[in-house]
């Protein structure tokens, strides 16, 4: 893969209190070539996502199409990726589509340091994973929004219109995705916390840390709820790796 080049400028999100890294908060539009892996990485997982109901954003266009039936069929080639990649660099891909979601996640720059000052400033009995900068990457494609534990990285999805998955601020994305990466390595893959409940983890830790400041945050219906009896209020996530330990025997 070609090493990305943004084509609009990086915003960076200072903060300003001793002892926080002053640049804590990098949002990233994509150039045409990021987005050309990044969809062609989608077409390749095309059948996963749609064996398991995943939506996922792709452009409208008869040429993706048909990659999509080759990815099925295992019949993708380099010449394929070669075409995606001139289609979207031609035809595709402008750089005015990530303004609206750009600004959108500056207007709340503020909020999210705060909020990032807190999850570091707390110390757990358990490792929470701190970046001193952590870097938000729009797209417009793909299945919605993930995260990278190993560099405090995160993939958000937006609309030329400036619209979030699930959300109108995206605020709510960003930080699930913070307590996500934050959580990774010292319970969910030490304790191998199947999806369900890890989810359900990471959204009671953001409500019971950020309820006044994200009042549209909500527990996503998974079906799970076993961690409801364990993590009650602020003070149940200090000792969130023992109350893992405690839930995966029920």
């Amino acid at each position: 893969m070609k090493s990305f080049i943004p084509l609009i400028a990086i915003a960076w999100l200072s903060v300003t209190q001793p002892g926080f890294a002053q640049n804590v908060l990098q949002i990233h539009t994509p150039s045409a070539q990021e987005e050309t892996d990044h969809i062609w990485r989608t077409i390749i997982d095309i059948e996963f996502f749609e064996q398991h109901n995943y939506p996922v954003n792709l452009p409208r266009n008869g040429f993706i199409d048909s990659l999509k039936m080759r990815s099925k069929h295992k019949q993708l080639s380099d010449d394929d990726y070669e075409m995606l990649g001139k289609l979207m660099a031609d035809h595709i891909y402008r750089p005015s589509d990530y303004e609206a979601g750009y600004r959108k996640i500056a207007d709340q720059k503020e909020l999210l340091q705060k909020m990032i000052r807190r999850l570091h400033q707390t110390d757990y009995d358990w490792p929470f994973k701190k970046f001193d900068r952590y870097r938000v990457n729009l797209t417009l494609y793909g299945s919605g929004g993930s995260y990278n534990p190993e560099d405090g990285s995160l993939i958000i999805l937006t609309t030329p219109q400036g619209q979030f998955r699930q959300y109108d601020n995206p605020a709510n994305t960003i930080i699930h995705e913070i307590v996500h990466i934050g959580i990774q390595e010292s319970i969910i893959d030490r304790y191998q916390v199947p999806h369900t409940l890890k989810e359900r983890i990471v959204d009671t830790f953001v409500l019971l840390n950020f309820r006044e400041e994200l009042p549209a945050y909500r527990l996503q219906e998974m079906g799970e709820n076993r961690s409801d009896a364990y993590l009650k209020n602020k003070a149940d996530l200090f000792n969130l790796e023992e109350a893992v330990q405690r839930m995966l025997k029920k």
